[in-house]
């Protein structure tokens, strides 16, 4: 959108907010960029420039407003849902793989070479691949230092910094001050060693109860644990294992951004950022709400299930790994029974963990662990049928040697693709893992019992397909809100087939 200027102008002088992190508006006569929504005064037309990213407009000089907070607000939709090399680039950028690999490694799991990936990100999103990333940094150290109470040096290397001497110099670059003139009064208090407290900036509406609900009726029993408002959960991160506890409320509005709160207990700072992109993509943060409640809202057949539940979120992941494993598990099964099957399972090859979190005992086991399970498999230790072992065997050693990668980086038709040619997985298993793991807004599920059932109740249509039509490109929202009309949070079984309802 960014290269249509009469329309972007046209959205800074409205202050529309539901622009915020599609565009940056860079004003040459001040030196600074913020979002669309300022309320700054406008600046004439001709001394402004638009850029499609934070990074590329501080690649072109420009600070970030200190009134806006343009850095602050939740990416860009268009880049969370893209299935294209940039949606994915910025995902692993995202997630912190150029500093724990470069810019090689990333070029290497999105299958291009260096020099085309660094023309393609310019070209699509005005920065490469280490623009992206400085840009990534800085954003994080930015809210570390406005939100805790931790040491600078501490927050320049859970950012991914090399330096404290670099931490410093982007931070006057980008924001023309220092970190302690950023910090202020705004740093909380001070938490104890290891334990990062922040606030995740979501797009509003926000349906953080439904989104709750959802997980506490999936919660693995020593992974996952549901008290009151707070959900919590370990995490496996790239230098050891950590874990997550956050308050799910309903934050109203529209076009607006809340904050959802968040504890971290991480083993090694470095993990700081890619545990937040985790989370992030677990809240689902960067969704439009306004724009797939507009579309969906205004349906006959799901018009008041929107209206009773604004901003509901197709939950996410924080390991695609875990999800596909858990699907796979739950296949012909209840949702409690696949969650009990799961914790048994974690209990017994799951790595225990320390977590000062109650009710968080262990990590889920990992694709190697599931690789190594054949003997067990064919003993009938995972009290499943062999055929479904087998298939979670396969599974393991697929996602263990590389050729299926569940890390929003490879394509997502590849993905499915390579699902579908593993024993015992079929079209359901693999879509929502694709809506879940890889956050796809656009699967439906159609031969799902519970999605029928509604459909024909809602609708009276026996056939959802011809309803879904009308939910494109929304139809992984329009599932959410279907199961939730047509029983809650516990989809039924479906006798010979795979079973709905997810992990």
């Amino acid at each position: 959108m960014h290269t249509d200027r009469e329309a972007c102008y046209q959205a800074v002088r409205s202050r529309d907010r539901r622009f915020d992190g599609v565009f940056y508006t860079a004003v040459h006569t001040t030196g600074i960029y913020c979002r669309p929504s300022c309320p700054a005064r406008t600046p004439a037309i001709q001394n402004v420039a638009f850029h499609p990213s934070a990074a590329a407009a501080q690649a072109a000089g420009f600070r970030a407003c200190k009134r806006c907070l343009p850095d602050a607000t939740p990416g860009s939709p268009a880049w969370d849902v893209a299935a294209d090399v940039a949606g994915r680039a910025m995902r692993l950028v995202n997630d912190g793989v150029v500093e724990r690999e470069g810019v090689d490694g990333l070029a290497g799991r999105l299958g291009y070479s260096t020099r085309h990936l660094n023309r393609l990100l310019t070209e699509q999103l005005g920065a490469g691949p280490l623009a992206l990333a400085r840009a990534r940094r800085a954003r994080t150290a930015r809210v570390l230092i406005e939100t805790t109470r931790m040491g600078f040096a501490d927050i320049a290397f859970a950012s991914g910094f090399a330096s404290v001497r670099q931490f410093n110099e982007t931070i006057r670059e980008v924001y023309a001050s220092s970190p302690t003139q950023l910090r202020g009064r705004r740093g909380g208090v001070r938490a104890p060693d290891g334990h990062v407290r922040m606030r995740l900036a979501v797009r509003t509406p926000f349906a953080g109860a439904a989104l709750l609900d959802f997980l506490a009726a999936r919660a693995v029993p020593g992974v996952e644990h549901v008290a009151g408002t707070a959900y919590a959960r370990t995490l496996r991160l790239p230098h050891g294992p950590g874990a997550v506890s956050l308050d799910l409320v309903d934050h109203g509005g529209s076009g607006g951004v809340a904050m959802v709160q968040a504890t971290f207990w991480l083993t090694d700072l470095r993990d700081t950022g890619a545990a937040v992109e985790r989370v992030r993509r677990l809240l689902d943060a960067d969704c439009d709400p306004v724009a797939v409640d507009e579309q969906l809202g205004a349906d006959p057949v799901l018009g008041a299930s929107v209206a009773r539940t604004p901003g509901l979120r197709v939950p996410g992941v924080v390991d695609g790994d875990e999800i596909a494993f858990r699907a796979v598990l739950g296949q012909q099964i209840s949702v409690a029974r696949a969650r009990d099957l799961a914790g048994a399972i974690t209990a017994q090859w799951g790595e225990q963990v320390d977590a000062p979190v109650p009710g968080l005992t262990h990590l889920f086991p990992d694709a190697a662990t599931f690789a190594g399970l054949g003997e067990a498999a064919e003993a009938g230790e995972l009290r499943m049928p062999r055929a479904r072992a087998r298939s979670l065997v396969a599974l393991g050693a697929a996602l263990a040697g590389g050729s299926v990668r569940l890390d929003r980086g490879t394509p997502r038709d590849d993905v499915r693709a390579a699902l579908l040619a593993l024993p015992g997985i079929g079209p359901w298993t693999a879509d929502y893992v694709a809506m879940r793991a890889l956050g796809d807004p656009d699967v439906f599920l159609p031969t799902d019992l519970v999605v029928r059932r509604a459909t024909q109740a809602l609708a009276g249509r026996a056939d959802p397909r011809i309803a879904a039509e009308a939910w494109r490109p929304w139809r992984s929202y329009a599932l959410m809100h279907l199961w939730r009309s047509g029983g809650g949070t516990e989809p039924a079984r479906r006798s010979g087939q795979e079973r709905q309802g997810g992990g």
